[in-house]
């Protein structure tokens, strides 16, 4: 048994470890062990070692820090120093026989051929899987075999072929997660965190029955526990709650992790490599009509926005005035959060980071081209979603949460909820977000 969830005779499981499982000579036994109890874990993707104390750094941001100090033309030698220490360390506590001179020598001599971040960026996970496969005698396989990109962008049509065909007789490997090659073949990067995506796209690939996550929780939460003590653990939630979750920042998985095993229907469970007993967090199609039942699956959030505000009389008779706003902030490079819209008005929320370079331009390019009667940008705007299958079945639901929110004094500048029945999300001030969020967990418990 996984915990409190069923487990199917002869299940072909894929093990994804995040950086903090194998930060350390002791982490990585405690993986191994992890991986070693259960003959039907097969297949092990592995992250770049994590930090082993606060004060630490990761190997991923030394090895960044590799490539600008090359890029500007300064020393890179400190961090390269505190990358071959941090896994001499590893190898010394391991006990095992691995050349790390000659590694390190081999990536010196590429990344003066690659003069990208992402071969450098990659070498953390290519070298620790590398050390692992030695420490647990399972076959290396480079990621760069078995993912393809296109462009940025997962070639799915090349990737899942290959990693069929180079894995269809193997019983067991350890594989690098974070990258693969595009079509020059040079080494390509998922955005950080991408291992849980290369666990998914192997799992799918082996088709496998289970896609497990190890990391430093017991699974999702809930709410942010940055904000709210002890939120309560996500026993099951479906993709498309934790998509939700996910996009508004709840951050245990990386949010497009989904994707690659969705279509396939493989379940993920989220566990906690410290605590290898614990249940987790199933992630599923649908949830089962026996699991907990519950309206809310979690409260999530973001801040960071802004409102992009636009009014002009009869715009809902100017046909495509919305769609030309949004072609203007697409070719300035800016991706949208929301768009709520009123006869007259339209707003549309986007970060704030990525206004930096283009707001006075936006604002020109709307005003020239549309003629509106009145134009803003007004930063400090944090969004809260509150998350649940069906939640607009529980009648009275609105009502509640805003009575909610005007009790603590909360003045909600937006409302969006679509026909999902699925969330709700509001828009507040900044300064008025963990009031909001904390008012919002604790009047709502009995939904959760």
């Amino acid at each position: 048994m996984h915990g409190m969830f069923p487990k199917k005779e002869e299940d072909m499981i894929v093990t994804k470890f995040g950086g903090t499982s194998l930060a350390s000579a002791a982490t990585i036994r405690n993986a191994v062990n992890i991986v070693k109890s259960d003959p039907e874990r097969r297949f092990m993707v592995v992250s770049a070692p994590g930090k082993r104390f606060p004060e630490d750094t990761k190997i991923t941001d030394l090895l960044y820090q590799v490539h600008h100090a090359r890029k500007e033309g300064n020393d890179y030698q400190n961090p390269l120093r505190q990358i071959r220490e941090h896994f001499r360390e590893i190898i010394e506590e391991l006990g095992i026989s691995f050349d790390l001179d000659r590694e390190i020598n081999i990536i010196e001599k590429e990344m003066k051929e690659y003069e990208t971040a992402d071969y450098l960026a990659s070498r953390g996970e290519y070298l620790n899987a590398r050390i692992i496969s030695r420490f647990l005698d399972w076959p290396f396989v480079d990621a760069g075999l078995l993912i393809r990109f296109r462009g940025r962008r997962l070639d799915e049509e090349a990737t899942y072929p290959l990693v069929r065909s180079v894995l269809k007789n193997m019983e067991h490997a350890v594989i690098p997660g974070f990258y693969g090659k595009d079509e020059e073949g040079r080494i390509t990067v998922f955005s950080r965190g991408g291992s849980d995506v290369t666990g998914a796209i192997i799992a799918r690939g082996v088709k496998a029955d289970l896609y497990e996550n190890w990391t430093d929780v017991s699974g999702i939460m809930s709410a942010d526990p940055r904000i709210v003590e002890n939120p309560r653990k996500v026993d099951w939630i479906s993709y498309r709650e934790l998509r939700e979750m996910s996009y508004m920042g709840a951050s245990v998985l990386h949010e497009e992790a989904v994707f690659p095993i969705r279509a396939a229907g493989i379940p993920i469970q989220i566990r906690n490599t410290m605590d290898p007993e614990a249940a987790g967090t199933r992630i599923v199609p649908v949830i089962p009509k026996d699991a907990r039942p519950h309206t809310i699956t979690g409260i999530a959030g973001k801040k960071g926005l802004s409102d992009l505000f636009i009014e002009k009389a009869m715009m809902n008779a100017e046909v495509g005035f919305g769609a030309r706003v949004m072609n203007i902030i697409a070719r300035n490079g800016v991706p949208y959060e929301h768009t709520p819209t009123s006869i007259d008005s339209m707003s549309v929320i986007v970060e704030t980071a990525a206004l930096e370079h283009c707001r006075n331009q936006i604002i020109s390019e709307i005003d020239r081209e549309l003629n509106p009667d009145r134009i803003m940008i007004e930063d400090g705007i944090a969004l809260i979603a509150v998350v649940g299958e069906g939640l607009w079945k529980n009648i009275g639901f609105a009502s509640r949460m805003f009575a909610i929110l005007a009790k603590e004094g909360i003045h909600v500048r937006m409302i969006d909820a679509g026909f999902s029945e699925m969330n709700v999300i509001i828009g507040i001030s900044a300064p008025q977000y963990e009031k909001a969020f904390r008012a919002l967990y604790d009047g709502l418990q009995d939904l959760m």
